[in-house]
């Protein structure tokens, strides 16, 4: 059985997307209505901008969720998938491919997340550090540990696991795990403490816009971030999909269930592509991994 997986943050490419846009009437008429929704040019900033300009929040999600959507949306014979997932952001190309929300609705939440996100980055400023080398639960009970807020944030794959929080706890608990062993705790480029505790006033902020959002049940399964299990009622994925700022994406989790229920194939679509298939492979190396786009 086959499903589509879409990545999040960090799959942002200078150039993405002008392929997809040369090559397809409806990838144009797509883009065209994204720079609608949005009231800028995305489309120009995704083409022709720099790795600065992409990395900025309100930026990188639609860009990303635009490129992964629009990917998955034109291309040709793609089968009915048994599941989809997506990776934090790629949880909302994921509802486009199942049906459950139509692309200008899904940009418009994307759009909002990724403002009430920055927002709550430039009132308290946080980070973010990916631990390699070191078991989960060591991990868990050393952030649990710390006064300073840092948290478990992206279980990514067996021996990675991203911790998110304040700058002083990040600092605090790189220290502590590097002592209890981990290979290394790489700091990574990001403007803000995600899925931790410092984006609640984000998930606030995005609650209102998905509780007004309509949710249609989505044609197969989508495997959540926030528990790892399959969804398909509409007002569950909404629960779900509010949670997740403030909870860890359990990707690890994730992987191993949908394989549990009988998916082999993984197929990752859009973004600059192999950025999940590296993670699924590590958690599985039986799963078979293509990508579209």
């Amino acid at each position: 059985m086959k499903a589509y997986v879409f990545p999040g943050q960090g799959a942002q490419f200078t150039g993405m997307g002008k392929d997809l846009y040369d090559l397809s009437g409806p990838a144009k008429q797509l883009f065209k209505q994204a720079d609608e929704v949005l009231g800028f040019s995305l489309s120009k900033t995704m083409f022709t901008g720099t790795e600065e300009e992409l990395r900025q929040t309100k930026i990188t999600q639609p860009a990303i969720f635009v490129h992964s959507a629009i990917t998955y949306l034109v291309a040709e014979n793609v089968e009915q998938p048994t599941a989809v997932a997506g990776h934090s952001l790629g949880e909302f190309s994921a509802l486009v491919a199942a049906g459950a929300l139509d692309f200008p609705s899904a940009l418009r939440l994307v759009a909002e997340r990724a403002e009430a996100m920055q927002e709550a980055t430039d009132a308290i400023p946080g980070t973010m550090a990916a631990v390699l080398g070191l078991a989960d639960d060591i991990i868990e009970e050393a952030c649990a540990a710390i006064e300073e807020i840092v948290v478990p944030a992206n279980y990514n794959t067996n021996g990675q696991l991203v911790i998110s929080g304040s700058l002083e706890g990040i600092e605090k608990a790189s220290k502590i795990l590097t002592d209890l062993g981990a290979r290394r705790v790489v700091p990574l480029p990001v403007g803000g403490a995600f899925h931790s505790p410092l984006m609640q006033p984000a998930q606030d902020r995005l609650k209102a816009a998905i509780d007004a959002a309509h949710f249609r049940p989505p044609a197969c399964e989508i495997y959540q971030n926030v528990d790892a299990k399959p969804s398909t009622k509409p007002e569950e994925i909404k629960q779900k999909l509010i949670s997740q700022l403030t909870s860890p994406v359990r990707w690890t989790q994730t992987v191993q269930n949908m394989a549990a229920a009988g998916l082999t194939v993984f197929v990752e679509v859009g973004g600059k592509g192999k950025v999940l298939a590296g993670l699924i492979r590590k958690v599985d190396r039986s799963l078979s991994v293509e990508q579209l786009g």
